[in-house]
């Protein structure tokens, strides 16, 4: 998937448990048949997993997953999976990394949840997680999601080009426009997931269960929360933005959060995971169509 990915066998993870934690040694560990972009996941056993990242712009996550997510998941009204315990790298393996509970749900379809329900129940979701106090929390910085979304200028316009003919590059490059006109961010930081793909949500009995994988996790702009509302519930986009709120500016940096990672995301992805790109595109339509009013 990237080109410095760090590979990270079962048979390595079980020596790693054995280990550093030899509660849990006699576990079985088995990958996990899905994937992510920033971690390899493997059971240990029916009830744990462990998280070991697979490119050194995650090697920090353990750590933040550890620090924050036990002072977030009081005031959330989903679960997310706080660690039960790290551990360290060794010469064979360069990262720190976790492990924490396996949370049970699927990521959200069209078969397992209802379209109306996610919008609603994501939308509440980011309401609280919106509202805990965010002093002290960690700031975004440089051109992470919760940034202003202008400082991702430069790498959108060059992916624009690098799409080539897979988009409409006039239309795209209008949109983009209009997402960096915007005005900054001129409330207090917020808490932000940044990252509310499908991948990244459970649900159970087809609602909105628990919500994972909190890479991007700080505090900043609001808007890279609202994302999610042309990649994760394009349909119902509206009735998430009367679940959230925010004012039309927030919606036009929330618009450009879902243009920049597609953007980017097509031609690094084009050859190596292609359903990634895909994705990619998709959401491209989605926010051209809702620009087109449609």
């Amino acid at each position: 998937m990237h080109a410095d990915d760090v590979p990270t066998t079962a048979e390595q993870v079980a020596r790693m448990v054995a280990e550093q934690h030899p509660q849990w040694s006699r576990l079985p560990v088995t990958p996990v048949a899905e994937f992510g972009t920033d971690h390899c996941l493997f059971h240990l056993g029916d009830e744990l997993v462990a998280r070991m990242p697979r490119v050194d712009w995650a090697a920090d996550q353990a750590a933040s997953d550890a620090a924050w997510l036990p002072v977030l998941a009081p005031h959330l009204p989903v679960t997310v999976p706080a660690p039960v315990a790290l551990g360290e790298p060794d010469e064979d393996y360069p990262f720190a990394w976790s492990i924490a509970p396996w949370l049970p749900g699927v990521n959200p379809s069209a078969d397992n949840a209802d379209p109306h329900m996610l919008a609603a129940d994501l939308g509440a979701f980011v309401r609280a997680l919106h509202a805990i106090d965010a002093s002290g929390g960690p700031a975004k910085a440089g051109t992470a999601r919760g940034t202003p979304i202008r400082g991702l200028d430069e790498h959108v316009r060059r992916a624009i080009e690098e799409c080539g003919d897979r988009i409409d590059a006039a239309a795209v490059t209008a949109a983009w426009d209009d997402c960096v006109a915007a005005p900054d961010w001129a409330g207090d930081p917020v808490w932000i997931h940044g990252d509310l793909m499908p991948g990244n949500l459970l649900v159970r009995d087809r609602r909105l269960s628990a919500v994972i994988d909190w890479g991007a996790l700080g505090v900043g702009d609001p808007a890279p929360d609202l994302a999610p509302a042309w990649y994760t519930v394009p349909a119902e986009r509206e009735e998430l933005r009367e679940a959230v709120g925010y004012d039309d500016d927030t919606w036009r940096r929330a618009r450009g959060w879902a243009l920049a990672p597609a953007l980017t995301g097509i031609p690094y992805y084009r050859d190596t995971v292609p359903a990634f790109a895909e994705r990619g595109l998709r959401t491209i339509a989605a926010v051209l169509a809702d620009l087109n009013g449609q």
